[in-house]
């Protein structure tokens, strides 16, 4: 901000300047105990860290907490673990094969 651009005497400036100031450390407290007063309520993912609270619900498993991120990714892998473990049978009974054919 540029105070010579403003037909203000110097006194206007440095009430503008206070009034100002005074009104960010305000918003400021406000804002913290705001926060201090939600804090209860919110909780970290034990997988991703993330917060969780409104926008980010979570979920309590035993003493950890489980964002709805997190959550559905769990879900998408257990969903395909019966795929995930035919491939490594799969895998296993080729090693398995390849090893038999080698030795002979």
């Amino acid at each position: 901000m540029d105070f010579d651009d403003l037909d203000l005497e110097e006194d206007d400036v440095d009430e503008e300047l206070k009034k100002k100031i005074l009104s960010s450390l305000k918003e400021g407290k406000r804002m913290e105990a705001y926060a201090e007063h939600r804090t209860k309520e919110m909780k970290h993912c034990s997988f991703c860290e993330t917060i969780t609270y409104k926008k980010v619900p979570g979920k309590e498993i035993g003493e950890k907490w489980i964002c709805i991120d997190c959550l559905r990714r769990l879900k998408e892998i257990l969903d395909n673990l019966e795929k995930w473990e035919e491939e490594l049978a799969l895998e296993e009974e080729m090693e398995d094969q390849l090893e038999e054919d080698l030795d002979i």
